[in-house]
């Protein structure tokens, strides 16, 4: 295995969820030295769905956020992120409003 060969190609993955439990996956094979936007390009997600706006979306590699000429190694899966619609902190907090249970009333001194 020659480590400076041109010719080896990079497997990664680009995923995308346009709605809960909705996920994109595109295995690709591309080229060394392939940034994390020519692998977006390259996906087709682009096309597939046209509210992915990259100009104001966040995307990251395995969960870390990345700049699109982030260069890509080898089985790594670029991520494009949906804009939040909730704050995390509020969604659990409403939540716990919702699913709240009043635990029963026990005594637990001992005599």
């Amino acid at each position: 295995m020659a480590l400076g060969n041109s010719t080896t190609m990079l497997s990664v993955t680009v995923a995308y969820s346009a709605a809960a439990r909705q996920l994109d996956v595109v295995e690709l094979n591309l080229p060394q030295g392939a940034t994390a936007a020519s692998a977006i390009a390259q996906s087709g997600l682009l096309t597939q769905h046209r509210d992915i706006d990259l100009a104001v979306q966040k995307i990251g590699i395995w969960g870390h956020l990345c700049a699109p000429d982030q260069v890509l190694r080898d089985h790594d899966r670029v991520e494009i992120y949906r804009p939040l619609l909730v704050d995390p902190k509020e969604a659990r907090r409403l939540r716990y409003k919702r699913d709240r249970v009043v635990p029963a009333v026990t005594s637990s001194r001992r005599r």
